[in-house]
């Protein structure tokens, strides 16, 4: 994978930016008694995604990976309010599944980010160092 310069480039982090936009809109449409419930955590997990992407760019290839996993475990966390907003008939089927669209491609994004990363040796510790004698 070649240097990024900047966790903007990533096309990852521009659209799960997007998806962040997509949930703060369905938030919006959700009955006042959702909005510190199920809209908070919604848009906490919206929020999560984009800034996991963005912290760990910064980082280690190694830390970046697990900030891709955050932001992946974020992702299924949105896929599964959004479906609890459907049930629930808070949001219509036709916002959910653009939502949900959306969400499978920002997760798909991710992993292939995490593959394209170098593979890292595990580091050694002098523990690991006396175990394995």
């Amino acid at each position: 994978m070649a240097k990024i310069a900047s966790f903007r480039q990533l096309i990852a982090w521009q659209k799960a930016m997007d998806l962040a936009e997509t949930c703060y809109a369905v938030c919006r449409r959700l009955p006042g008694s959702e909005e510190f419930v199920l809209g908070a955590q919604l848009r906490k997990a919206a929020i999560s995604v984009p800034s996991n992407i963005a912290e760990g760019q910064r980082l280690t290839t190694r830390s970046f990976r697990a900030h891709l996993r955050i932001a992946l475990g974020s992702e299924a966390e949105i896929e599964t309010q959004m479906e609890l907003a459907r049930r629930l008939g808070f949001v219509t089927p036709g916002t959910v599944d653009a939502a949900l669209t959306q969400a499978e491609e920002v997760a798909r994004l991710l992993r292939g980010l995490m593959v394209s990363l170098p593979r890292t040796s595990p580091v050694r510790t002098s523990t690991t160092a006396k175990l394995q004698r």
